[in-house]
């Protein structure tokens, strides 16, 4: 048995897994055989899928040591073989806590957090709304603030299309990337995300920007950066061409999205925000592109990007409620509640996030807290301040994905 071997068998597990969840194989671009294989054949019960990946497992770990340059290969499959397994078992009805399925699933557990932490924030952020909005509740507070920041329905994809472009030539300087890769653009509803990049293969994804809520300005660049530039799109496009095609890793011919591969993905998603767009590079291009774009004041940029400084210190407040929620500490009408005060998003959007929590349950850790670990990671090697170097560390990570505890061990 051959780690090539043992990498055949978890994509060839994985889409049996996901003949039982729509949600579980986010991308597939191995073999069309395999799947169709796995389309026409008998669907396996959950406790013969289990079984296969425990001897899979067994198989894995029987392996004799691989050469240096596949070390961090096979630590990161065998990461990945657990999560199936773990994820088999909660599709079989295995109750776990919030903190037990994020560490199974993702490798990695959100830091505890109070509302007596998150108060603190609450106030500052209190001082920051102008003095004209006044009330005695903040979340209705900063709703009234935020209106005028909302990108008008007419102008949405103008926006969105200038911040896209601009992320795409701002990462094309660092990164290497195939002439034909490409990207498409789709406005749709209904959905518990703000918006989703599905990467379709030969470079090219689709990417669907949720309008059931109006995009306020400052998710024109966050979206474009985490969807496309130097985010998903690119993490994908990298991992087809440089592992799946030049070394033939197959493993990453599938995407489990319950997987450790996703705290990867979402963090430096997240962080590659930042790193595209330094701040004082990120208020020139708002202001003398997106804001006139927009129709919106750019003498307003900066106390609004203050205040989105502030708002992102609140940003595990929703693992707080996601894990209070599932954990049965607190009803449905609670986590609402607390969404809505410690989140400051307003019903509508509570409502909706609640929804994404009772979908996606412990995934929403890999937001935040894979940032945080990510950058970490990138600032222990390369810095704060030295912008290259940044990009060169993010773009290798990107070309040699770790985990959550292999990268705060390295």
């Amino acid at each position: 048995m051959t780690l090539n071997q043992i990498a055949e068998e978890y994509v060839r597990l994985v889409l049996a897994v996901g003949r039982h969840d729509s949600s579980y194989v986010d991308a597939y671009i191995g073999p069309p055989s395999w799947q169709t294989e796995a389309q026409q054949a008998p669907l396996v019960p959950l406790p013969d899928l289990s079984a296969q990946a425990g001897a899979i497992l067994r198989r894995a770990e029987s392996l004799p040591a691989p050469p240096q340059d596949q070390h961090e290969r096979q630590q990161f499959l065998m990461k990945q073989l657990r999560a199936v397994n773990a994820f088999i078992t909660q599709l079989n009805g295995g109750k776990s806590s919030f903190d037990t399925e994020s560490l199974a699933l993702y490798d990695a557990v959100s830091p505890p957090l109070t509302t007596a932490d998150l108060d603190i924030t609450l106030a500052e952020l209190a001082t920051l709304l102008p003095a004209e909005i006044q009330g005695e509740d903040l979340n209705a507070r900063l709703s009234a603030y935020h209106k005028q920041f909302e990108i008008p329905c007419d102008k949405l994809d103008a926006v969105f299309t200038a911040a896209i472009n601009e992320a795409r030539a701002r990462t094309r300087r660092y990164i290497h990337l195939p002439e034909n890769e490409s990207f498409q653009v789709a406005y749709v509803k209904d959905k518990v995300w703000s918006a989703y990049n599905w990467y379709k293969g030969d470079s090219h994804s689709l990417i669907e920007v949720n309008t059931d809520f109006p995009m306020f300005i400052s998710r024109a660049i966050d979206l474009a950066s985490h969807e496309a530039y130097p985010g998903h799109h690119v993490f994908n496009v990298l991992i087809e061409n440089e592992l799946v095609r030049e070394k033939g890793w197959i493993e990453y011919a599938i995407y489990p999205l319950y997987s450790p591969m996703s705290l990867l993905a979402e963090g430096s998603a997240n962080y590659g925000i930042e790193v595209a767009f330094p701040h004082a590079e990120r208020m020139q291009f708002e202001k003398e592109v997106l804001f006139p774009l927009a129709g919106i004041d750019p003498a307003k940029a900066e106390r609004y990007y203050q205040i989105q400084a502030v708002l992102q210190k609140l940003s595990y407040a929703g693992n707080m409620v996601a894990r209070q929620y599932l954990d049965s500490l607190i009803d449905r009408d609670t986590a609402l509640l607390m969404l809505m005060k410690y989140s400051l998003s307003d019903a509508a959007r509570s409502e909706q996030r609640l929804r994404f929590i009772e979908h996606l349950r412990s995934y929403v850790i890999n937001y935040n807290l894979g940032q945080d670990v990510v950058q970490a990671y990138i600032e222990r090697h390369a810095g704060t301040k030295d912008q290259d170097a940044r990009w060169q560390v993010l773009t290798d990570l990107l070309r040699h994905p770790k985990s959550a505890s292999m990268m705060m061990l390295s």
